[in-house]
């Protein structure tokens, strides 16, 4: 084919109806070939005509969608001067829109040979290569719309399109674990039922499975090890070939938006999969590799790991700048998603050496029209110096808060000296997000999530049990602060089991009645297990993936778990905007926003907040004191509770405050017996037994007592006359 000149953008493979324009950048290309391949695999290569501005591009008139392609770069292979050009190696288009096919590994694909690392490989990588692939652009959104639910309204289910389907009894065979099936109506409707709002889907970029995996007939599971920031990952579609995953997506997004579900998802720009120095050539590193990559400046051979996996992206660099902001704006833009969750969000931040809050990235994010108005969630960490950085992300930012995490795990598990910090992290962890001017919902909050332990394995191992790994147990966190309740895994004994499940709902419980928002781990509603492995990033089978014959055996719990979540999503004393004051809201009022007391009923002293064997704690939230306004500009108020917390091994008797704080109390949740009431005098869910409904909630009065039992959690709905209201 003879190529027209084309333009230098957009960059990657563009449809037009017409034929394809292809442009790549690469400062350090003296020449760019594009390679186009027919279904037998045959080569045709096209020498791209022009170059602007580093952008080397050609226009291939009846160019189509599902052509496949890949780029050939003619430039200097010198290591030493971080330079890795080598025309022998078929390279992924950073900006393919979808990849076809996996990687086989082979020598070929290295840039050196294995018996001589100092010797250059000139072997064609080509047979061992994924494809790139010019796709359509064109889909039918319908009416599609971004559902924006604000923040404090949001609960966010963290899942595995792969992981959450593949053992779903209602799903097609031929569905399971692909796009098509997370958008199946069975597994729509109990996203719907349990009342999440979002999805956060771990990554969907076209990533690799790691050659040291796949020699140990393993996977890489979890996906983050990127080869395609545009691309959705070819193997979670049910329809593959010619870039159907594409379609499949789309389609995937759309579906959910109809249930008024969001769709976050879980994004690695911090590193690819080309890895190391010893890494293969896959795509970038053959491209422009000191663009793309953070080099050591002192012997740029090597590369700087902020991430433990080999490289760091060089975010410092304006085309990889562009590269990243491209493809967000690609997600929302194209793909209709609706924010993100950034891995290791800290190495993204290191302008030089030190984690810098007002690194180029966030500034330009901070004014990009597209990005600036999506959930964007930071993982606020990463394995550099100083790379631990909860609470110092920018304004638009919120962040997983791994302090609210520990927290609340070493609370229920008893740790001594913890009331102080629990109870910061249960009202939004003001002291992390309140200085720069963020509100409670820049914290994400979370107890379990993909790495680690599941809710029900956090309940039942104190230690990891990693084995099928087979990394002889070095793999996944040793810091788990989680506690077997008496016996470590599996167990018959009754008084075990049902504490387990108590210690599970009062997890639920802080989790879903704590000021931020809220993260729910795919699975644990239904008490998915992992059988102690806290690590399974490389473990694609029923190990890792959610067994939904558990929702059966576990019916109470997923029915405690819809109902504390509908609790949460009713009353909006939960999910405020604002924090908390700790004083009255207005003049004349008698009762602050919020107050904390001890169990006998008499307001926390400095000393019982220093007390290092407190494990028991209530606080008073005021739903007149709420200082949020609705759309129109009006005060929001709402009814007002006690939340009683009890971490002892034994029975705490409460005392009620005085009628200044009201004058009658009737139970809304109580995890020792799984009691959960809505609404004042509504109707309980997940109450014990064989589905009876109560004939009503417990009541008590200002100053009487009631029994908190061991390891539970209480919260008393104020009922009756309003103190000072005169009726």
């Amino acid at each position: 084919m003879r190529p027209w000149l084309g333009a230098p953008y957009p960059l990657g493979a563009t449809y037009d109806g017409g034929g394809t324009n292809f442009a790549l950048y690469s400062q350090a290309a003296e020449h760019v070939e594009l390679c186009l391949f027919d279904d037998q695999g045959q080569e045709e290569r096209i020498r791209l005509p022009d170059v602007r501005g580093f952008v080397h591009h050609g226009y291939l008139p009846g160019v189509g969608p599902g052509q496949l392609y890949g780029f050939r770069v003619h430039g200097p292979d010198d290591p030493a001067n971080g330079l890795r050009c080598n025309p022998s190696k078929l390279l992924i288009d950073p900006y393919a829109k979808a990849v076809s096919g996996d990687v086989e590994w082979s020598e070929a694909l290295f840039g050196y040979k294995f018996a001589a690392h100092g010797k250059a490989n000139n072997d064609d990588s080509a047979p061992y290569v994924p494809r790139s692939v010019v796709i359509n652009p064109f889909f039918d959104w319908g009416d599609d719309r971004h559902p924006r639910t604000p923040y404090n309204e949001s609960v966010i289910y963290e899942a595995h399109v792969r992981g959450l389907t593949m053992r779903h009894p209602g799903v097609p065979e031929e569905l399971r674990g692909t796009y098509a099936g997370l958008a199946y109506p069975t597994v729509v409707e109990h996203l719907k039922e349990l009342g999440v709002t979002a999805v956060e889907l771990m990554p969907v970029h076209q990533f690799l499975h790691d050659h040291a995996l796949v020699a140990r007939g393993l996977r890489n599971y979890w996906g983050y090890n990127t080869i395609g920031f545009f691309a959705p990952h070819e193997e979670y579609a049910a329809y593959r070939g010619r870039g159907n995953q594409v379609q499949e997506f789309k389609t995937m997004v759309r579906t959910l938006h109809e249930a008024g579900i969001e769709v976050v998802l879980d994004v690695v720009y911090n590193h690819t999969a080309e890895g190391n120095h010893l890494g293969p050539v896959l795509s970038m590193r053959g491209i422009d590799n000191a663009s793309y990559y953070r080099l050591v400046d002192d012997d740029p051979r090597y590369y700087m790991d902020y991430t433990g996996t080999g490289n760091s992206l060089n975010a410092r660099d304006p085309h990889s700048l562009q590269l990243i902001m491209d493809s967000l704006r690609y997600w929302v833009l194209e793909m209709h998603v609706d924010g993100f969750r950034f891995d290791l969000a800290s190495a993204l931040a290191r302008e030089f050496y030190d984690v810098d809050r007002l690194s180029a990235f966030f500034d330009i994010i901070q004014q990009d029209p597209v990005i600036s108005r999506v959930k964007l969630i930071a993982e606020p960490w990463d394995i550099g110096p100083g790379g631990y950085q909860v609470g110092n992300f920018p304004t638009l930012w919120t962040e997983w808060n791994g302090k609210y995490r520990d927290t609340v795990r070493d609370f229920w598990r008893g740790q001594p000296a913890t009331l102080g910090e629990f109870a910061s992290r249960i009202t939004g962890s003001s002291e992390l997000y309140q200085d720069d001017g963020r509100r409670p919902f820049a914290s994400i909050n979370f107890v379990t999530a993909h790495d680690g332990f599941t809710l029900t394995d956090l309940v039942s191992y104190n230690g990891k049990h990693n084995d099928a790994n087979g990394e002889d147990g070095h793999d996944g966190s040793d810091d788990n602060r989680s506690w077997n309740c008496g016996v470590e895994g599996p167990t018959d004994d009754p008084a075990v089991l049902a504490l387990r499940t108590r210690q599970r709902r009062n997890i639920l419980a802080t989790l879903m009645l704590s000021q931020g928002v809220p993260m729910l781990l795919h699975g644990d509603e239904m008490g998915r297990t992992q059988n102690g492995n806290n690590n399974v990033y490389c473990q694609d089978n029923e190990l890792s993936w959610v067994d939904w014959s558990l929702a059966e055996d576990n019916a109470d719990l997923v029915a405690f778990t819809r109902a504390i979540i509908a609790l949460r999503h009713e009353h909006p004393i939960f999910r405020r905007t604002r924090f908390f004051a700790g004083g009255p809201i207005r003049s004349g009022d008698e009762l602050r926003d919020i107050a904390w007391f001890t169990p006998d009923g008499s307001e926390m002293t400095r000393e019982n907040w220093e007390d290092a064997f407190g494990r028991a704690i209530v606080v008073f939230l005021n739903g007149d004191g709420i200082t949020d306004l609705d759309t129109r500009g009006e005060r929001i108020s709402d009814d007002s509770f006690l939340l009683c917390f009890n971490a002892h091994d034994g029975d705490v008797v409460v005392t009620t405050p005085g009628t200044d704080y009201g004058e009658q109390w009737s139970v809304a949740v109580d995890t020792a017996t799984g009691e959960v009431y809505p609404g004042n005098g509504a109707a309980a869910h997940g109450a014990p037994g064989a589905g009876d409904t109560p004939a009503g909630p417990r009541t008590v009065k200002a100053d009487e007592t009631i029994t908190l039992a061991a390891r539970s959690l209480l919260l008393l709905h104020r009922v009756g006359p309003v103190p000072g209201s005169g009726g």
